[in-house]
């Protein structure tokens, strides 16, 4: 069996590949956005803290970082259901399954990027920040998190690929994902190279979109070089006190 480009272009073209191309990225945004919310606070906590509330949010993201996806794709989809009858609704579809189970993925290994980030940022700003009269969070917003930010972008970014690329297993709860919709194709037509290739393509052009995103988001808050003689505690607590 022969490479057949006009069953290429007809996936490529076709809206069953374009809509599992929408479901893939509209998964992987949603579920990257809430991995980051729930993140940021972790990370704080994390590091602050040293007691009781720190070990338990280690073991949780410990968990989540060591059970593999697809388990807990599995796990969420038909063991949600068994212990919280809520679940057993009509409302709860393989696409809400997975961006829970994405969702709490993303979020700990994204604990990590934010902590590691976090911790990057010399604690002489922060000392800066109260010299100035600055309270915690206006030290936060408008010193440490400028500053955390920058080293935090291009892992977040290279994670957020990854997890485009492992919305993929969300085909085993049945939902129609670009994946999916090639592995259907393939099993009613046999074509496996030209359904597969389209795929292929359909990544491909995500993620190298998102790699031009992150190389425009690092230019943007690129250190500037003009200014990076003077100290950075008092630029930054500078800059802060501008903001106010």
């Amino acid at each position: 069996m022969t490479f057949d480009l006009s069953v290429l272009w007809s996936a490529l073209t076709s809206e069953a590949f374009f809509q599992g191309a929408c479901i893939t990225i509209a998964l992987s945004l949603l579920s990257h956005a809430v991995g980051i919310a729930i993140s940021i606070p972790v990370a704080i906590a994390i590091n602050r803290d040293r007691g009781v509330l720190a070990s338990f949010l280690r073991g949780i993201v410990g968990l989540l970082r060591g059970a593999p996806t697809l388990l807990q794709l599995l796990f969420v989809w038909n063991g949600l259901p068994q212990f919280f009858p809520i679940f057993r609704e009509p409302w709860f579809t393989p696409f809400l399954a997975a961006w829970i189970a994405l969702s709490l993925n993303e979020a700990a290994y994204q604990v990590e990027i934010n902590r590691a980030a976090l911790k990057a940022v010399d604690p002489g700003q922060e000392a800066a920040g109260i010299a100035l009269g600055l309270s915690r969070f206006q030290i936060f917003r408008y010193v440490t998190l400028p500053q955390a930010m920058r080293v935090a972008i291009p892992p977040t970014v290279n994670e957020f690929i990854t997890l485009l690329k492992i919305t993929s297993l969300a085909s085993v709860i049945s939902l129609q994902e670009l994946m999916s919709t090639a592995s259907q194709a393939v099993s009613t037509t046999f074509r496996f190279s030209e359904y597969y290739t389209a795929a292929l393509i359909y990544y491909l052009i995500m993620v190298y979109a998102l790699v031009f995103l992150q190389g425009r988001i690092e230019r943007k808050f690129n250190w500037d070089r003009a200014s990076a003689d003077a100290p950075a505690a008092v630029q930054e607590a500078n800059a802060a006190t501008r903001r106010l």
